[in-house]
C-alpha cells in the first residue's frame, strides 16, 4: 500500500480519535466552556488531519510500526495459504530440468511430493488492488472537491443575480461607523436581494453584506452587520472552506462529517457570543429579536457553502436563543479551565501520533524492495529444503506468478538457477529471464556468464537485460570491445546507457571509415570523397563483402572503366583483390535483386 497513503489513514484516525473524545465531552462543555473555544477548538482537529506532524512519543506510531512487521512476517505464510491444493504430479516445465530435479530431490533423501501447490491466479490482482487503493480516494476526494466549488459557484451567481446595491447614505454611513467602531478599515459593501432568506456575507477579497430588504429597524441592523462583520475579522468563511476540504479528504470517515456539523453550530453560537460581549448582557433579547425576524422568511434558499448566514434553520435558532438568553460572562476560574483544556488537546493531538513519517521516508514506493520481499519469502519458507524451493519455482513459473517467482528464486542454489537460466534463454521469455536475472546474488559468476552468451549470440534483447545489471565502468569495457569486433546492436544498446550515443557514433564512424581506408590502402585500392581507385584506374562497380555476408560495401560510379571485387576470408582480413566482367557484375546485380525481393 502507498506509504503517502498509510500515513493519510493514520491522520484519519488519530483525528478520529480527538473528534470522539470532543463529541463525548460536549455535554459537560456546552454551557460551562467560552463559546468561542469550542468553536477555535476544532482547529486543533483539523491541523491533525491534515497535517503529518508527530513528537517523539508517538503513541499510535509505535502500533502502526508493530503491525507493518507482523504483516511483513505473515505475507509469504498467507500466500502459501491461500494456494489451492490439487492432487496429482505437477507437469513437466521440460524433460531435462524435470530429470535434474528429481535427481536433486533423491540426493536430498526426499520423494516427489504427492501434492502440488498451484497458485490461485487471483492472488496478484488482489495484491495489486491493495497496493494502489490510494487511487480510488484521490478520485473521490477531487470529485467531491469540484462538487463543492460547483456548488459554491452555483450559489454566488444565483446571489449576484438579484442583488442590488444599496443607495441609502444615512444607512452607508451608519455601516461605516459601525464597522469603524468594530476596527475594521476595509469597505464593505451593502446590498439587498429579496431571493435570500436572512442576512448572510459573501467574499472572500471583497466583502459585501447582502440583506432580504432594507426596511429594518436600526437596532436589528446593528445586531446583523455586527454579527456579520464578526464572521469577516475571523476569517469565518476561510475557516468553513479549510473544514469543507478536509471533509473532500477524509470522505471516508463519517466523524469527519460529524465534526463539520457540529463546527457550523459552534462558529454562529461563537459568534453570538462576540456580539453580546460588544454590545452587553442587557441587549440579549433585542438581539434574539433580529434572529426572529431574520427567520420569517427561511426556505428560499439553503445553500450557504461559502457564505455565513445569521441564521441557519429552526432547530439552530432554537439552540442559539437559550445560549444568548443565558449569556453571561466566563469567571476566572473558566478561564484557566479553558487553558487547561487547550493544552491537554493539543498535546494528545501530538501524542496520538501518525503512522511515522521516517518509515515513509525510508520506502517511499507502495511497494517493499526487492531486498525486503526476499527476506520476508525467507521468513516464511526457511525451515524447507532445497525441494521445495525447486517445486515453489516450478509452480510460480507454470502459474505465471513472476512477483511470488521473484521472491523464491534467490533462494536456489547457483547450479539450479543456472538451469532455469538456460531455459529461459532458449524459451526466449525475457520477462522471467529478467527477474532471474535481478535475483542473482552479486558476486554470482552467472552475470558474466549469460553477458558472454548473449554477446557471442547477438541476442540484444537478452543482452541489453545483463547490462541493466552492470554499472558504467562494466559498460564502457564492453563498448570498446563491441567496437573492436564490429558488433553494431550491442554498440547501439551500450551508446544508450552511456548517454553518448552521437558523440561515440560520430567517432565510432571516423575511426571505423580510417580504418577501412588503411585497409584498402594496403591492397592497392584508394579512397577520394565518394570515388574508389584501384592501381590508378577509376573504379566503375567495387563490391565488398564481410564473410558472414552481416555487412557489405557497394559502389558504383558511371564514370569509372574497372569492376573490382573484394576478397575476404573467414577472419574477415583481405585476402585479395580480382577484377569483375561486365557479364559477372549484371549476373551479381540479378542475384542480389532476387534477394531484397524474397
Amino acid at each position: 500500500m502507498n506509504t503517502v497513503f498509510k500515513i493519510f489513514l493514520s491522520m484519519s484516525f488519530s483525528g478520529g480519535l480527538l473528534i470522539f473524545v470532543l463529541l463525548l465531552g460536549k455535554p459537560f462543555l456546552k454551557n460551562r466552556i467560552s463559546r468561542q473555544w469550542q468553536y477555535y477548538i476544532w482547529l486543533a482537529v483539523v491541523l491533525r488531519l491534515l497535517l503529518p506532524f508527530e513528537s517523539e512519543v508517538n503513541l499510535l506510531g509505535k502500533a502502526y510500526q508493530a503491525v507493518d512487521q507482523k504483516i511483513t512476517q505473515i505475507t509469504p505464510l498467507l500466500q502459501q495459504k491461500n494456494a489451492l491444493n490439487i492432487p496429482g504430479e505437477a507437469p513437466a516445465l521440460a524433460d531435462d530440468l524435470e530429470q535434474k530435479f528429481e535427481t536433486n530431490n533423491n540426493e536430498n533423501g526426499n520423494s516427489p511430493a504427492e501434492d502440488v501447490t498451484v497458485i490461485h491466479p487471483l492472488h496478484d490482482m488482489g495484491m495489486l488492488l491493495i497496493n494502489h487503493v490510494w487511487l480510488v480516494w484521490v478520485v473521490v476526494a477531487l470529485g467531491l472537491l469540484i462538487r463543492k466549488i460547483t456548488a459554491y459557484q452555483g450559489f454566488i451567481r444565483y446571489i449576484h443575480a438579484g442583488m442590488t446595491s444599496v443607495s441609502d447614505i444615512a444607512l452607508l454611513d451608519y455601516l461605516s461607523i459601525i464597522a469603524k467602531g468594530d476596527g475594521i478599515k476595509k469597505p464593505i459593501e451593502l446590498c439587498t436581494n429579496s431571493l435570500i432568506s436572512s442576512p448572510l456575507l459573501i467574499g472572500f477579497f471583497h466583502p459585501c453584506i447582502v440583506l432580504p430588504g432594507v426596511d429594518i429597524p436600526e437596532k436589528n441592523f446593528q445586531c446583523i452587520v455586527l454579527h456579520e462583520l464578526t464572521h469577516y475579522k475571523r476569517w469565518d468563511m476561510v475557516y468553513k472552506w479549510l473544514i469543507q476540504i478536509t471533509v473532500c479528504l477524509h470522505w471516508f470517515n463519517p466523524l469527519v462529517y460529524l465534526m463539520s456539523r457540529e463546527l457550523t453550530k459552534a462558529c454562529e453560537f461563537s459568534c453570538d457570543e462576540a456580539v453580546l460581549t460588544k454590545i452587553g448582557c442587557d441587549n440579549a433579547r433585542d438581539y434574539g429579536k433580529t434572529l426572529l425576524d431574520a427567520m420569517a422568511e427561511v426556505g428560499k434558499y439553503k445553500e450557504n457553502l461559502g457564505a455565513v448566514t445569521l441564521s441557519e434553520n429552526k432547530q439552530l435558532l432554537k439552540e442559539r436563543l437559550g445560549v444568548i438568553m443565558n449569556f453571561e460572562r466566563r469567571s476566572k476560574t473558566f478561564r484557566l479551565l479553558t487553558g487547561v483544556l487547550t493544552l491537554c488537546i493539543i498535546l494528545g493531538a501530538a501524542l496520538v501520533g501518525v503512522y511515522p513519517t521516517a518509515a515513509a521516508s525510508n520506502q517511499p514506493s507502495g511497494n517493499p524492495p526487492v531486498s525486503e520481499k526476499v527476506n520476508s519469502a525467507q521468513a516464511g519458507i526457511s525451515e524447507q529444503g532445497s525441494k521445495d524451493y525447486i517445486s515453489q519455482v516450478r509452480q510460480c513459473y507454470e502459474a505465471g506468478s513472476l512477483p511470488l517467482f521473484e521472491f523464491i528464486f534467490p533462494q536456489l542454489d547457483e547450479t539450479v538457477q543456472k538451469q532455469w537460466l538456460e531455459k529461459f534463454y532458449a524459451d526466449g521469455d525475457f520477462a522471467f529471464f529478467s527477474v532471474a536475472v535481478h535475483g542473482l546474488e552479486t558476486t554470482s559468476s552467472l552475470f558474466a556468464d549469460f553477458a558472454e552468451k548473449a554477446y557471442a549470440d547477438e541476442e540484444i534483447a537478452f543482452f541489453s537485460i545483463m547490462m541493466d545489471c552492470m554499472d558504467e565502468t562494466e559498460w564502457k569495457l564492453w563498448l570498446d570491445r563491441a567496437l573492436e569486433d564490429g558488433k553494431w546492436n550491442c554498440q547501439s544498446i551500450l551508446f544508450d546507457r552511456l548517454d553518448g550515443k552521437d558523440e561515440l557514433e560520430e567517432q565510432k564512424d571516423k575511426e571505423w571509415a580510417a580504418a577501412r581506408a588503411a585497409e584498402y590502402q594496403a591492397v592497392g585500392v584508394t579512397i577520394d570523397g565518394r570515388d574508389y581507385y584501384y592501381q590508378g584506374q577509376l573504379v566503375n562497380f567495387f563490391l565488398d563483402i564481410r564473410a558472414n555476408k552481416s555487412f557489405y560495401t557497394l559502389n558504383m560510379n558511371p564514370a569509372g572503366i574497372v569492376h573490382i571485387k573484394i576478397i575476404r576470408g573467414a577472419d574477415n582480413k583481405i585476402t585479395d583483390v580480382v577484377y569483375m566482367t561486365e557479364a559477372e557484375v549484371m549476373e551479381l546485380l540479378g542475384s542480389m535483386s532476387d534477394e531484397d525481393v524474397e
